[in-house]
């Protein structure tokens, strides 16, 4: 049976920490977060460490960084306190720590025992060997490999044998659910063999213990990849077994490379918070996230975190593959930045600056982010823009001089410019004073003539914007400064 609509909504993510917290669990968590919020109800985090050989606390503190900085927080879970969850050192604030699967060994062993005491589980003593030997016939006789029941009806265990797995009794019947997104789904069990379920009553495998979890916590909707399609029927053979109520099912779609194959292992093992060390905004990383298979209704693209609460239907979930492109990544993290304020922005670089924050003078970085804004892709490349402005850059003196403009020309007008300058007050430093300012000498000069040795004298750079704009936030010591060092180095060449 499926959750009743009157019950209370109920979702978990539960990722194993055994790998980085990639872009595939993300979305995931998204989904199920969105789903909860919608429906007035529970988001629940598991942390799913029954593999203790694999198990890393360094990923486990990755999984609540990369939350906690995309915002998705969880509902519950055991009261948070870094000493009795031995949770490592974490950015993640909130008030519950996960729960943890390697803290629940006596609710697997209790209905491992349960499935046992009536009949619907065994022991198998069958070693590893005999097991690939099997298989290995039943392929070559073109047969699906599956477990053919040696210790199914064993009476007595054989003299000295020890066990070396639980296996479950699986009927041979088909197995049909309804998943919310891809509707009718039917498995037949008759492929599936008698499934190992635990390797000890104190070492159960993920597929049963995940059944235990779930009833535990009274998951109403399992909201995961599609990769996990194999193991619902398994899930729900269990469940049955144990007298659980099934919970609904949807499988999200894969996700894609650009080439709509499956995603490059570059890709698919890139940790989240990479592209928090590459300065991606969190709203644009959840923002790319959710249009990862799902469509909003109308042609928008650029969503916040709460008009995705108030849109996001898993009726618009699409079946087939969703690509991951970081050129939209990218252009959706530019259009993030331009929509906060300066002040934000500004705030957000203390991490993507080379020294210190207090090394910067407040008033200064927001002017400069103020032009600079709406060219930024990420974080990470404002000093890659901006850079200039806190230190002039070296070039070449050759670089000066506008087309066909000699050096003795260049150096002539960069004079009158430093002349025009220094006899400017701090008030007429604004980019309409300036031009009109400098509009005697274009005239005179040509534009190119004149805002092109100006532009590389005050950035040092072939590309960047406006001189004006640069001269009205570096101001009259600096830019003077600058002027008069162009001049040099133009002069060093001059040949008399």
């Amino acid at each position: 049976m499926t959750p009743a609509e009157e019950k209370p909504v109920r979702v978990r993510l539960a990722p194993s920490p055994t790998g980085h917290l990639h872009v595939g669990t993300a979305r995931t968590a998204l989904f199920n977060w969105l789903f909860a919020r919608q429906h007035g109800g529970s988001f629940i985090l598991r942390i799913e460490d029954t593999d203790k050989e694999r198990s890393v606390q360094e990923y486990e503190r990755e999984i609540l960084d990369g939350l906690a900085w995309l915002g998705l927080s969880w509902d519950e879970g055991p009261v948070y306190t870094a000493t009795s969850h031995k949770l490592p050192a974490t950015s993640y604030k909130g008030n519950y720590g996960p729960y943890r699967q390697s803290e629940r060994t006596a609710r697997y062993r209790h209905y491992l025992q349960a499935l046992l005491d009536e009949g619907k589980a065994y022991y198998c003593y069958c070693t590893k060997e005999a097991l690939e030997a099997e298989r290995e016939l039943m392929l070559a006789d073109g047969r699906p490999p599956k477990y053919g029941g040696h210790c199914r009806n064993l009476s007595l265990p054989p003299s000295g044998a020890i066990p070396e797995t639980i296996r479950f009794k699986t009927p041979e019947a088909e197995i049909e659910f309804k998943d919310m997104i891809r509707g009718k789904i039917t498995f037949d069990g008759n492929l599936l063999g008698d499934m190992v379920i635990a390797k000890n009553l104190d070492t159960p495998l993920y597929n049963f213990a995940v059944v235990v979890d779930d009833v535990d916590m009274r998951i109403t909707h399992v909201i995961r990849g599609e990769d996990h399609l194999p193991n619902t029927p398994k899930q729900i053979l269990f469940q049955r077994a144990l007298g659980f109520a099934e919970p609904a099912y949807a499988h999200l779609p894969l996700i894609l490379g650009k080439n709509r194959e499956k995603m490059s292992k570059r890709h698919a093992e890139t940790s989240l918070l990479e592209y928090r060390t590459r300065g991606y905004l969190p709203e644009a990383v959840i923002n790319f996230l959710a249009l990862l298979g799902w469509h909003p209704q109308g042609d928008e693209e650029i969503f916040s975190l709460d008009a995705l609460t108030k849109e996001f239907s898993l009726k618009r979930v699409q079946k087939g593959g969703a690509v991951f492109d970081e050129e939209k990544l990218e252009w959706m993290n530019a259009a993030h930045i331009k929509r906060l304020p300066v002040e934000e922005v500004a705030a957000r670089l203390k991490d993507f600056l080379p020294h210190a924050e207090a090394s910067y003078d407040r008033q200064f970085l927001v002017k400069v982010v103020a032009l600079e804004r709406d060219r930024l892709k990420t974080l990470g490349n404002f000093f890659e823009l901006a850079g200039f402005f806190f230190e002039l850059p070296e070039y070449d003196s050759g670089l000066l001089t506008w087309q066909d403009t000699g050096p003795l020309k260049t150096k002539e007008i960069l004079e009158k410019a430093a002349r025009i300058i220094e006899s400017l007050p701090p008030s007429e430093f604004g980019k309409e004073s300036l031009a009109r300012v400098f509009e005697d000498l274009v005239q005179e000069e040509g534009r190119g003539g004149v805002l092109w040795p100006l532009r590389v004298a005050v950035s040092g750079r072939a590309a960047s914007p406006d001189p004006l704009d640069i001269i009205s936030i570096l101001e009259k010591d600096e830019t003077l400064r600058r002027v008069r060092t162009a001049i040099q180095k133009i002069e060093s060449t001059i040949v008399l």
